[in-house]
Formats: structure tokens, C-alpha cells, sequence
């Protein structure tokens, strides 16, 4: 009876019940574990195409849609710019016409001094001898001097002309006796404004580009010799030799200079002679 009884509780042999428990604990029950491998790439690789299959479709969708918006928006950008181009038009046929009103009431109102308060305030073209002074950016821009003479500018570019360059050449002409002068075919007046826009120059709001040819009406030789003496005409020297800023300065029998755009005052008033009784 031990016989049979030992025969039924170890009916399997010790030596293959070892090599059952260490196949069971090397994975190797079941798929082997390369085969498993196999399967997980070719499952993920079905699921990238998928993936990328199902994004190719939306795309596809979407193009028409996205070029449609596209077009879209270059005809609005298309439509904008040319009512902006009308605008533009309309304001400078109207700034004609007021500085045509404003001349004819100098005529009226001026009489013999009609002529000269138009030349002075820039309502009138003009011409004669005078001078004519082009600045224009050093060649290479990003290069500066020693000197110090624009260290508080803040700008690490010297060697291009900035607004207040183009500011202390107009003064400088006026204060040397110039009776008209323009920068780039632009009248300047009493009420003119030279600023900066980034690196742009807005002379009256309107952008300039270099070079920067100003005219100067004025005895020439005199205007030319008086100006390069003056403190201006020095600083403009000082800024061809330290930073490379490209001048030239010439004397003209006969330069012209078209009208201003417009002359709005908006605070003097005319003195009117009040008749006694």
C-alpha cells in the first residue's frame, strides 16, 4: 500500500517537474519570446500606418479648405492696399487743392507781399541760386570710429545718419541764410517735423530713404561757405571722419523746390487794424 501511495502522489518525475518550473520561469511556456517580440512590432507598425494613414485623409480634407482661406485673404489683403492706394490718391489731390486755395488767398489778402509770405511759408514753388548738399549712410554701416561724439545715441549702428543728423544740417543751412530748403523733394517749413521711426526718417510723417539730398536756396557760394564754418557744418565733418557718413556739398546756379504739401496753421490768428471813430 506505501507502494501505490507514493506511485499516486508522485505520479511525475522529480527531474521533469524541475525542467517544467524553470521553462515556467524562463517565459518560455506558451509562444516562445522572440515570436512575442515579432508580434508587438508588427502591431505597432500597423498602428503608425494607421496613424498616419488616418492624418494624410484629414489632410487631404483640410487642404481644399485651408487654400480656400488662403486666397481669401490675399484678395483681402489685395482689396485693402489698392482702398488704401485711393485713399492716398484722394488726401494728396486734396492737399493740392488746399495749397492752391491757400496761395490764392496770400494773392488776396498779401497784395504786394503776396510773393514774399509765400515763399516764406513754403505755399509756393521756388528757384534760384543755392547749394546742394547730399548725406548719405557710411558703406559699411555696422563700422564706427573712436570718438565719442555719438556714444549717447544708443544705437550701436554709427555709421548710418539718423534724424537729428539730418535736423542740425537743415538749422544749419537756415541759420547760414538759406530762405528755402527741401530734403528729398520735400518743402520744409516752419511747422516740419524731421523724426525717426525706427531706422526709418519720417520728414512731415512721410518716410525718407539715403541718400539724403537737401537744397537750399540761398547765395550760393556765401550760403556754402558760411554753412561748412558753422558749428553744424563741423559736426557733419566730424561725422564723416569718425564714422565714414558720405557728404558732398556743391554750389548750384538754379535749384528748385516744389511747394509745400500743405501749410495748416491751427493757432496763429491775423492781427486785424481796428478804424477809430
Amino acid at each position: 500500500m506505501s507502494l501505490i501511495t507514493n506511485v499516486m502522489d508522485h505520479s511525475l518525475d522529480d527531474g521533469y517537474a524541475e525542467a517544467a518550473a524553470r521553462k515556467r520561469s524562463e517565459g518560455t511556456v506558451g509562444l516562445p519570446r522572440t515570436l512575442r517580440a515579432k508580434l508587438g512590432l508588427a502591431a505597432g507598425i500597423v498602428l503608425a500606418a494607421c496613424v498616419v494613414t488616418v492624418g494624410a485623409a484629414q489632410a487631404r480634407v483640410a487642404a481644399p479648405v485651408v487654400a480656400k482661406e488662403r486666397e481669401e485673404l490675399i484678395d483681402r489683403i489685395d482689396e485693402e492696399t489698392a482702398a488704401a492706394d485711393r485713399l492716398e490718391k484722394n488726401v494728396d489731390e486734396l492737399r493740392e487743392e488746399v495749397g492752391a486755395r491757400q496761395r490764392e488767398a496770400l494773392r488776396d489778402s498779401g497784395g504786394d507781399r503776396s510773393t514774399l509770405l509765400g515763399i516764406l511759408s513754403g505755399a509756393t514753388p521756388v528757384h534760384g541760386p543755392g547749394v546742394r548738399l547730399v548725406v548719405d549712410d557710411a558703406e559699411d554701416t555696422a563700422s564706427g570710429g573712436d570718438g565719442d561724439a555719438r556714444s549717447s545715441s544708443g544705437f550701436a549702428d554709427t555709421g548710418r545718419v539718423r534724424d537729428r543728423d539730418l535736423q542740425r544740417v537743415v538749422n544749419g543751412l537756415w541759420e547760414s541764410g538759406a530762405e528755402a530748403v527741401s530734403i528729398n523733394g520735400r518743402r520744409l517749413t516752419a511747422l516740419s517735423a524731421i523724426r525717426a521711426a525706427g531706422d526709418a526718417i519720417l520728414v512731415d510723417n512721410k518716410p525718407l530713404v539715403p541718400p539724403y539730398t537737401v537744397l537750399a536756396v540761398g547765395d550760393g557760394q556765401e550760403l556754402g561757405d558760411r554753412f561748412q564754418d558753422s558749428a553744424d557744418g563741423v559736426y557733419l565733418h566730424v561725422l564723416q571722419e569718425n564714422y565714414g557718413i558720405r557728404t558732398s556739398l556743391s554750389v548750384e546756379d538754379n535749384v528748385r523746390l516744389p511747394a509745400a504739401p500743405s501749410v495748416t496753421v491751427r493757432t496763429a490768428q491775423p492781427i486785424t487794424e481796428k478804424g477809430t471813430s
